[in-house]
């Protein structure tokens, strides 16, 4: 038994190195902005919504790609507490204008023209692209990697 208790001891104290070691978690909670229609963007009043953080560029084709999956899934849940706040790294706003009302992607997007040298991609660590975050309702990233099956993602965030 006192094996037993040691070793449960020893876990509870090294669990927190275990998950310090894996590196640190994205925090995007200082993402504010004018988006390119005027919005303004604030993602920490966002909490209570299951957010996607959508780093992309029309350029990107993998970007344009997933573009009919992230407007399925708006659509599919916007009504019910989902958002989708896109980063663009495009450096022609109109391009980004067009293709944005073009493909029915009515949500907010951030446009400073600066492509890779994008102020907020740039301060989150983005080095590809697409990069798509899940926020859940308490304002903590819990995918960096949203992509797959981002519909099932969100449906079972915001239950």
């Amino acid at each position: 038994m006192k094996i037993l208790s040691t070793l449960c001891a020893l876990t509870l104290l090294t669990c927190p190195l275990l998950a310090r070691a894996q590196g640190p978690q994205p925090s995007p909670v200082g993402i504010q902005f004018t988006a390119v229609d005027g919005r303004t963007v604030d993602l920490a009043k966002l909490r209570g919504k299951v957010v996607l953080i959508d780093f992309w560029a029309t350029w990107c084709p993998p970007c344009r790609a997933e573009v009919p999956h992230v407007v399925e899934a708006y659509n599919q849940f916007h009504d019910k507490g989902f958002e989708v706040i896109g980063i663009s790294l495009d450096q022609n706003k109109e391009a980004l204008i067009e293709f944005t009302k073009k493909n029915g992607m009515s949500w907010p997007q951030y446009f400073d023209g600066k492509g890779w040298e994008n102020e907020i991609s740039r301060k989150n660590g983005i080095e590809s692209i697409p990069a798509m975050w899940l926020i859940d309702k308490q304002g903590q990233v819990v995918s960096t990697n949203a992509r797959d099956h981002l519909a099932s993602k969100v449906e079972n965030l915001l239950r």
